[in-house]
């Protein structure tokens, strides 16, 4: 009787590692957790792939935007970048801010950082430019001075649309709650090309939102340039890019699911 108690439990666990592991299929790790393999660093007033001052490095295991080799930030923003791009699939990751900004970087940088997609090309950027014209899942943490969410959308050069009508703020804030800085937090971006966008916090949606298109008008980043060399105004695709904007950040458990482009069920 005790054999058959323990072949009954060894198939229930056999069961239960085999739906654990369908769940999981289809998940493609994009960080090997030893080196910046499939990523490349641009730098404000660097040369592409130049990861000047060691801003990304790999410790431990986890993917660090880092100042400890820097004097001053001195408006150098910095991106890693997928070398891949990218249209449909779910992004997933883990951050953790780590410590103070630094001191000579812009007020809102504290306690922020996130992650761009559907960004142009790091080969297309200017020497001297900030940012690339892209959305943002935006990363924040509470500094204690009234409702800060995490996952909100940030449109550097871009515009969206929610529910049909076209936003043109830079920032639309989720519905997230306030989260502490020194707290693992796990972000899930699933992106069905121009259909839908959705964020996803700790597992919890958090926002939604559709059509995302170059912003004619450049605000925040000049669009002027990829206009004239004829980009298509409706954003299909495009690359990732962690930030690092002078708060030092932490990230792991970087992973994508690619996703058929005939998806356009909207998920929960």
């Amino acid at each position: 009787m005790r054999c058959s108690y323990f072949a009954l439990g060894a198939l229930f666990l056999s069961h239960l590692t085999l739906a654990a592991d369908e769940q999981e299929a289809g998940w493609v790790s994009l960080f090997n957790g030893k080196d910046l393999t499939g990523w490349t660093p641009k730098i404000a007033g660097h040369p592409l792939g130049s990861n000047a001052h060691n801003t990304f490095v790999v410790e431990d295991g986890i993917l660090k935007a880092s100042y400890k080799d820097y004097e001053k930030f001195d408006n150098q923003f910095g991106h890693l970048y997928s070398n891949l791009a990218y249209s449909h699939y779910i992004l997933r990751l883990e951050y953790r801010f780590d410590g103070p900004m630094m001191a000579d970087a812009p007020h809102y940088v504290n306690l922020n950082s996130g992650v761009m997609f559907h960004s142009q090309p790091p080969q297309s950027m200017s020497l001297e430019q900030s940012f690339p014209v892209s959305l943002e899942f935006q990363f924040l943490a509470d500094e204690g001075k009234g409702r800060r969410p995490t996952g909100n959308v940030c449109t550097p050069g871009t515009n969206i649309e929610v529910e049909g009508k076209l936003v043109t703020d830079h920032i639309v804030q989720s519905s997230a709650e306030n989260l502490a800085p020194e707290e693992w937090v796990t972000i899930e971006l699933e992106v069905h090309g121009s259909e839908e966008i959705i964020h996803r916090v700790n597992g919890k949606e958090v926002l939604r939102y559709q059509a995302p298109q170059l912003d004619p008008k450049g605000h925040v980043v000049s669009t002027k340039e990829l206009l004239e060399k004829g980009a298509p105004i409706e954003l299909r695709f495009g690359h990732l890019a962690l930030q690092a904007e002078g708060q030092p950040i932490w990230f792991r458990n970087i992973e994508l699911k690619p996703l058929p482009q005939q998806t356009t069920q909207k998920t929960q």
